[in-house]
């Protein structure tokens, strides 16, 4: 039996369009925060992703699966955890259910800890309660390149692994 709450998700995410993607991350939005992520990745050799979307399949809805398990799947999908110093960090927004998620590789997990990735995400979607996605963004890959490049200063390290891009999905 799907409860209440299941219900209202369901229908939130059944109600999601590309329209309303494309609304909250238009091609500037999607061009600034490119910008943020390269910025941000001139000051520590870590890679960092964005990827936003829109809506869960509904086999994944009606399983039950949670915006940390699909963003674990991306982290994967996108090769995040590939990097060659453990350093990679993925940005995950579920833009239905408004829940960021990061997904840091072991390295640079063990160096900042999951309360900070915590702190991170809630400041983003207290910024996307108020309709300001790419303010949002752009201030959590600032937040987590400051991280790496406390961890992972640029010293040489090689860089540039993964797509700056955000990715739609």
């Amino acid at each position: 039996m799907v409860s209440g709450m299941d219900l209202k998700r369901l229908f939130r995410h059944l109600a999601m369009t590309p329209w309303q993607l494309n609304r909250a991350f238009p091609t500037d939005s999607l061009a600034a925060i490119e910008h943020a992520v390269a910025v941000g990745e001139a000051t520590h050799g870590g890679d960092v992703r964005f990827a936003v979307e829109g809506s869960l399949p509904l086999a994944h809805l009606l399983r039950g699966q949670s915006a940390r398990e699909r963003a674990i799947e991306v982290f994967s999908q996108l090769r995040v955890w590939d990097t060659e110093h453990n350093s990679g960090v993925l940005i995950y927004l579920l833009l239905a259910d408004r829940d960021v998620e990061i997904v840091a590789d072991r390295g640079i997990h063990a160096k900042v800890g999951e309360g900070e990735w915590e702190r991170i995400c809630r400041r983003m979607e207290a910024d996307f309660r108020e309709g300001r996605y790419e303010a949002a963004v752009v201030a959590g890959i600032e937040a987590v390149s400051r991280h790496l490049a406390s961890h992972y200063p640029k010293d040489g390290l090689r860089t540039g692994e993964l797509p700056d891009r955000p990715v739609l999905l």
